[in-house]
């Protein structure tokens, strides 16, 4: 099926434990938390399912039925790049500040199911279990979130060795009917949205620590699952023109508490199997799969960001001085270096059986340096910015207030805009930028792909040094010592480096 954004958020009014500031959430999809977030997905759900982006966004699956593009397993790198255009036109609904939107998520248990052979090699029970369900989320248009960290405590210490065994969700029992799993798991980003959640360990296991060693999805409403919210940011931006940002895209995070949460078997991918739970991302395409879609969204964000420079630049009427065009230049240089990432890994992608896939050495490259990028960037916009981007309206009821109004009209001048017009932008522009929102951001960017010592292992260990290895020693055979003294340093090209 292709859901509406109607549809979406009836499937959202479930019973699910949602938590904030100390009160159980009745109906996230009213209350004044949550209400504008859940209705920008809802509206992804209907620009999906309007006939307009049939093609855009839907591809016919194996059962002759439509579903959306973010479960699609592209058999060629023409399949690939459609994909991508799609993913591309649903992020920009959301200019990529919704990291954990209905894209992510899919695109990890897409590539797990491409990866299906190593399941089937660990069990067939366990693969079939996931087959199922890739294909039960499909045809059902689930948006799904995951938790696949444990919560940090005492990081010395593996995860049995904590004073509490079960402050990680790990096995409590299993029989007959499935696991039994208590403890905590975070960052559910967008999970009091979502329909359901993937639960793994992408974080080293050690010997010792079997009991963590899980993989399995459950409905958001399942008995005992808790939903631990963050502070909203929405809740205080009550103005859409004051907080144009945080008041519709604060997807929200949450740490889940799995409070002898009953798993059926055939929700359960893995059952206490350390090396299994690592091979589920980086044996398969499951890893490169869902950090393509991220960096997708990244170069939309980013695109984005550098509209606000280039437009903040205009309003300030220094759009044509050489420092500003300078500055302007470098963002447009490292945005453009983004995006040619990620047309490289599709031009740079491989068969994986019927599969093609992204390159990940290309990828793991560009979470690097885009974990640099991104706060460079910010801070590039607010150089630009000046106090600009400060001295504001206190808030659109400012403008109620004719003398006031007046006043505004008067003081925030510019060369390219009204006034009106010119506090619109700069309020956009500090709540992408200077805003509790915009920082939650500013970390969220520099840590959704890991930290940076794991990108940067993920980076070394799937660089072609062999490639670099063989020019470098292609170089030194072209000349050599014995050479040199022969011909008393006459010689140009070592006779070995002609044959």
């Amino acid at each position: 099926m292709i859901k509406t954004g109607e549809q979406h958020i009836a499937s959202l009014r479930d019973g699910r434990e949602v938590y904030l500031d100390g009160e159980l959430v009745a109906d996230v999809t009213t209350h004044p938390a949550y209400r504008g977030a859940v209705a920008s997905i809802g509206k992804m759900f209907d620009f999906q399912s309007a006939p307009e982006n049939r093609d855009l966004m839907t591809f016919e699956t194996e059962t002759g039925t439509r579903a959306n593009r973010i479960w699609e397993l592209p058999g060629s790198y023409d399949a690939l790049v459609k994909r991508r255009k799609g993913l591309e036109a649903w992020t920009e609904l959301h200019a990529g500040f919704m990291g954990r939107a209905p894209d992510h998520v899919a695109s990890c248990i897409a590539g797990m199911f491409m990866g299906l052979d190593v399941f089937e090699g660990y069990n067939a029970d366990r693969a079939k279990a996931l087959a199922d369900y890739y294909r039960y989320a499909r045809d059902n248009d689930l948006y799904l979130t995951y938790v696949i960290i444990n919560p940090q405590a005492d990081r010395s210490k593996s995860a049995a060795q904590q004073a509490d065994p079960y402050l990680s969700a790990g096995v409590l029992s299993r029989d007959a009917d499935g696991l039994v799993i208590r403890g905590a798991k975070m960052l559910a980003t967008g999970g009091i949205m979502a329909n359901e959640v993937f639960v793994t360990c992408i974080q080293p296991l050690q010997p010792g620590d079997e009991k963590y060693a899980v993989s399995f999805a459950i409905p958001m409403n399942t008995k005992g699952l808790k939903i631990l919210s963050r502070k909203s940011y929405e809740a205080s931006a009550t103005s859409v023109f004051d907080n144009p940002l945080a008041s519709r895209f604060d997807e929200n995070d949450a740490v889940l508490y799995f409070d002898d949460v009953k798993v059926p078997w055939d929700r359960v991918f893995i059952d206490q199997d350390i090396a299994m739970c690592q091979k589920q991302f980086h044996a398969t395409p499951a890893h490169s799969y869902q950090n393509y879609q991220a960096m997708i969204r990244l170069s939309v964000k980013l695109r984005f960001l550098i509209g606000i420079a280039h437009r903040t630049a205009e309003t300030n009427g220094v759009i044509g001085f050489p420092q500003v065009k300078e500055m302007l230049g470098q963002l447009a240089a490292e945005v453009s270096m983004v995006e040619a990432f990620v047309l490289g890994m599709e031009a740079k992608g491989s068969q994986r059986g019927p599969y093609f896939v992204p390159d990940r050495g290309l990828l793991y490259g560009a979470q690097v340096l885009t974990q640099q990028l991104y706060a460079k960037v910010i801070n590039t916009l607010r150089e630009l910015a000046g106090g600009g981007m400060i001295m504001l309206p206190s808030s659109v009821k400012d403008f109620e207030n004719p003398e006031l109004a007046a006043l505004i009209g008067k003081t925030q001048q510019s060369p390219a805009a009204n006034a009106i017009d010119k506090v619109k932008f700069y309020k956009l522009a500090w709540d992408a930028v200077g805003s509790e929102f915009a920082s939650r951001h500013s970390q969220y960017e520099m840590f959704f792909a890991g930290a940076t010592f794991v990108t940067k292992g993920h980076a070394f260990r799937t660089y072609d040094w062999a490639k670099s290895a063989a020019l470098l020693d292609k170089m030194l055979a072209s000349y050599d010592l014995a050479d040199e003294l022969t011909t008393g340093g006459k010689s140009v090209v070592s006779p070995r480096a002609v044959a």
